[in-house]
């Protein structure tokens, strides 16, 4: 096997396996993004001073990004009316899909 068929057969080979691998991470049912990689720890993060009165803390999540968990921090933000409460954003296990999303909001 000459050199140029050897890195087009490697090549091919690669790309093929990263697709796989792509494809098992994670799928798409019932409109919900499933991953089969459980999430890591949340980060503990350290707030800082609340901008003013009327500030809610919006703590962060990991969400899926390609192949891989990507960490978004916490903000500081006004809730859309009064006495609003934030209900956080958490990761659900649905034992024969893998986890998904359940995205956070106002209650």
């Amino acid at each position: 096997m000459n050199v140029k068929r050897f890195c087009q057969t490697l090549t091919a080979t690669t790309l093929m396996a990263l697709a796989l691998a792509t494809s098992t991470a994670c799928a798409e049912t019932n409109g919900r993004l499933y991953v089969r990689v459980a999430p890591p720890r949340a980060v503990v993060e350290r707030r800082v001073v609340s901008p003013g009165p009327g500030y809610v803390w919006v703590p962060g999540y990991y969400r899926w990004e390609r192949n891989a968990y990507l960490w978004v921090p916490g903000v500081w933000t006004r809730p859309p009316r009064p006495r609003a409460a934030w209900v956080p954003g958490h990761w659900a296990q649905d034992h024969r899909h893998g986890w998904y999303f359940v995205e956070g909001h106002w209650r």
